[in-house]
């Protein structure tokens, strides 16, 4: 119920630093006397933070997992930046955790075709009940490599992020109405740069904010109908929206708000936390923020300015009627179990006891510390809740989704943070990846590719490249390994819901 890891000798440094010790070790009779199995397992912090006094060894939900699995855990946490390259650095040294935790599905296709993984078939249908009822057969499909499951997934809660908010009381002062059109769009992120909408006489305020690597643009993206990074199907064909006219559209309208200097000029350095202090700062009067933002900068900027109001805008739609953001894979994260690890049956009871009787307490936090039961709803202790979200770190290894449950969580969080309202509006205005399978060989090759031109484009709206070499780097992209791609993508495209059905 839901109240619910250069090569070995450049690694040893690392690999020491990861295995050589046990903030909460225990010594060997004292461990055997408690614990049944013991288990190591490297996970991603997701940028979680602990309290003072406790980290991942040491804090009370380990405590609780520990408690009810008769498992020693041992929590590998390797820095954020660098994950990935982290994970690979593991593989190679032949030291391996029992566990590793990875975002990337495309990894986990290039360690499995290395017979690098352990098959967890038959694990899953002996240790892992709560997990066979709890994932759904279209997430166990994301994970099966030549018939055989070599990860259990976790499911995006959540089918969409980016929704647009603005300042009413900016629209409300210089005399607009939300935009709804590019060109209405156009007008307001104007005025509120150049109109000095927060009465102050400086020339300080920002019209639109984005990130560095394109972040926070998907809707301007589509309202030309394209979002960067999917497949869209063209005439019966997939084609990688990143080379299609559209996408050079997009980046025409994005380069003319840079160059008039509508477009914060920051943003190719801008990271998460540049945005949210520009926000707090009240300097900021539009742009694609996350359905949580209301309950983060959003919030905070209300805390400092009462003034200030912010509302959520329909998606700026495009000269053909487009608009949209990308939608979420359902599968989020995936835990893959080395091969030659000896403690597999262990690690499917852990994964299986968060998924199934311990989803509560490591989704929510413990009852009646971070929430108590009112009636039918839930109050939400909200410095308890901040205090404890670190417990995300160990949820997160299986997250199920139970639709029924998300409104009742987030209201408990504050229904005038819109939580729930900004993911119904969301859902309804996403742009589907039309290819939805396993990883191809080719992308495996050459997945850089998907990426590099995100770069390219960023340099395009700033004006480094000129808009007309848009059509060189299709052509380079297609060169690269993208005709390749294209292919085998078609391929599966042909053999599911293309030309040659199911």
């Amino acid at each position: 119920m839901y109240f619910s890891l250069l090569f070995a000798v450049m690694c040893a440094g690392f690999i020491v630093f990861l295995y050589g010790y046990n903030t909460n070790a225990l010594n060997d009779a004292e461990t055997d006397h408690f614990f049944e199995e013991r288990i190591s397992i490297v996970v991603n912090s997701l940028g979680m933070t602990f309290p003072e006094g406790l980290d991942e060894n040491n804090n009370p939900y380990l405590d609780y997992i520990k408690q009810n699995t008769q498992l020693d855990i041992e929590v590998i946490l390797p820095p954020s930046e660098g994950y990935e390259d982290k994970l690979n650095m593991i593989m190679a040294s032949g030291n391996y955790p029992d566990l590793i935790n990875v975002i990337n599905n495309v990894w986990v296709s290039n360690y499995v075709k290395q017979d690098a993984l352990m098959p967890l078939d038959d694990l899953i249908d002996r240790y892992g009940p709560a997990l066979k009822e709890a994932i759904p057969e279209e997430a166990w499909d994301k994970v099966r490599f030549n018939g055989s499951i070599y990860a259990v997934p976790s499911i995006n809660e959540v089918k969409g992020v980016e929704i647009m908010y603005a300042r009413k009381d900016w629209l409300d002062k210089l005399g607009l109405q939300p935009p709804q059109t590019l060109e209405e769009y156009y007008e307001v992120i104007k005025a509120f740069t150049l109109n000095d909408p927060d009465g102050n006489g400086l020339d300080d305020t920002i019209g639109l904010l984005m990130t560095e690597n394109l972040g926070r643009s998907a809707p301007f993206f589509g309202a030309y109908g394209v979002q960067l990074g999917q497949w869209t199907e063209r005439d019966g064909r997939l084609v990688y929206s990143d080379i299609l006219p559209e996408t050079k559209e997009a980046l025409a309208y994005l380069n003319t708000l840079y160059e008039e200097g509508l477009l914060d000029p920051e943003f190719p350095i801008n990271r998460n936390k540049s945005l949210e202090q520009k926000i707090v700062s009240g300097k900021v009067g539009l742009y694609s923020a996350t359905w949580y933002d209301t309950r983060g900068p959003i919030a905070l900027n209300k805390s400092r300015d009462p003034n200030a109001e912010w509302i959520p805008l329909a998606y700026p739609t495009g000269p053909k009627g487009h608009k949209g953001v990308y939608d979420r894979p359902i599968v989020r994260q995936y835990s893959v179990i080395p091969a030659n690890s000896n403690q597999a049956p262990a690690v499917i009871k852990f994964l299986n006891f968060i998924a199934g009787e311990g989803q509560q307490q490591l989704k929510l936090g413990f009852e009646n510390e971070v929430w108590q039961r009112d009636n039918e709803k839930i109050i939400t202790n909200f410095s308890e809740h901040d205090k404890h979200l670190y417990r995300g770190i160990y949820s997160s290894l299986v997250d199920v989704a139970v639709p029924e449950m998300v409104k009742l969580r987030l209201d408990s969080l504050g229904e005038h943070f819109q939580l729930y309202n900004n993911l119904q509006l969301i859902e309804q205005n996403l742009i589907q990846n039309e290819f939805t399978g396993l990883p191809m060989p080719a992308m495996g090759k050459f997945n850089h590719k998907l990426t590099e031109l995100v770069d390219i484009f960023t340099q395009i709206i700033v004006g480094v490249i000129p808009l007309n070499e848009f059509d060189h780097y299709v052509e380079w992209w297609r060169s690269e390994g993208g005709d390749e791609m294209t292919r085998e993508v078609n391929e599966w495209y042909d053999q599911t819901v293309g030309r040659g059905g199911p």
